[in-house]
């Protein structure tokens, strides 16, 4: 930290504002590490001191009141601990969430909406933001596609670990025989870095195509083509908005999303020739079954990749998540 305060300082400092960039990020970084662990220490050796003083005037009240603070210390060293694991190069920067339903029409658009649900349900337990940006609705019910923006603290570092097909098998709600089925949708995450304003896309690999936004109907449908979607050519990349009623902000967000999902496109590539080269025991792919939540005939979900499970289904459905979140980026950090 102070190796980077004294670059910071330099009278040439911003001659490369990139490099400049950088450094300020890295100190940003370094202060989410040092700060909350200056002030758990400073919080542990109060403790310390009072336990001394009850001690000796051997005062019930006040260990019984330490004790208390003692354990919630421990919690936030623990959730300190946790955070420190999350140190991929992007984890603490807000992320795009998109889920596409898979084949079986109806059943897989309203599994959609049903993983949707649940992750909006877990955004607002951890006190962060999500606005829907694009949104296709299913014919009869849930979406066939739906992209959300989140914001918060290290909601990358968590939601990477999401990335990947999630399977449902349950009675389905809509067959009158009320026979069992299957059904599957893809969840991807990526990074939106404050880099991404200086990553460049050539204008001719990039097609844009404006629609009219979907809505509920009634004064306030949308009667322009305001929404936007824009396909990088390249690398068939395809991201949308409607968010906004404006077709020139529509077209702002959708190419600064568009920026961020290439630039997050090669960086995988990348990665998983780095990881061929270091022939690592295991690899995540996009398009791998991730996780299944089975409804019928019992009922549990599990993740294939950490062998976590649980058999209480509505409380994952209702957003209790983070034990597979954990599990997962906990795995990962001991591979590393």
């Amino acid at each position: 930290m102070k190796q980077l305060e004294e670059k910071a300082a330099q009278p040439d400092f911003w001659a490369d504002a990139n490099t400049a960039k950088a450094v300020l990020r890295d100190i940003k970084n370094a202060r989410r590490i040092i700060e909350p662990w200056e002030r758990v220490y400073a919080e542990g050796i109060d403790l310390a001191e009072f336990l001394e003083l009850a001690l000796a005037e051997e005062d019930a009240a006040t260990l019984a009141e330490l004790a208390v603070q003692a354990g919630a210390l421990e919690k936030e060293i623990d959730r300190i601990e946790f955070i420190r694991k999350l140190s991929g190069e992007d984890d603490d920067a807000p992320a795009v969430l998109t889920i596409h339903s898979g084949a079986g029409g109806t059943e897989s658009c309203d599994w959609t909406g049903m993983l949707l649900r649940m992750y909006m349900r877990w955004i607002e337990r951890r006190g962060f933001t999500a606005t829907i940006l694009e949104a296709q609705p299913g014919d009869e019910a849930g979406f066939k596609s739906v992209t959300a923006e989140v914001h918060g603290e290290y909601v990358y570092g968590h939601l990477r670990s999401e990335c990947g097909v999630h399977r449902l098998v349950r009675i389905s709600p809509f067959d009158a025989n009320a026979r069992r089925h299957t059904s599957f949708a893809s969840v991807y995450a990526y990074p939106v870095v404050e880099e991404v304003d200086d990553f460049e896309i050539d204008e001719k690999d990039i097609r844009v195509d404006t629609y009219r936004a979907s809505g509920a109907g009634g004064q306030h449908i949308n009667k322009t083509d305001s929404a936007v979607r824009m396909t990088h050519i390249p690398t068939t990349i395809v991201v949308a908005c409607q968010n906004e009623r404006s077709q020139l902000k529509n077209r702002a967000v959708a190419l600064r999303l568009l920026k961020a999902r290439v630039r997050q496109h090669y960086k995988e590539i990348e990665d998983r020739q780095r990881q061929l080269k270091l022939a690592e025991k295991k690899k995540i792919e996009w398009g791998s079954q991730i996780r299944s939540y089975v409804l019928h005939p019992y009922n549990m979900v599990k993740d294939h990749r950490t062998d976590t499970e649980t058999s209480n289904t509505q409380a994952v459905l209702d957003g209790d998540i983070d034990l597979f979140i954990e599990s997962y980026l906990l795995n990962v950090h001991q591979e590393r």
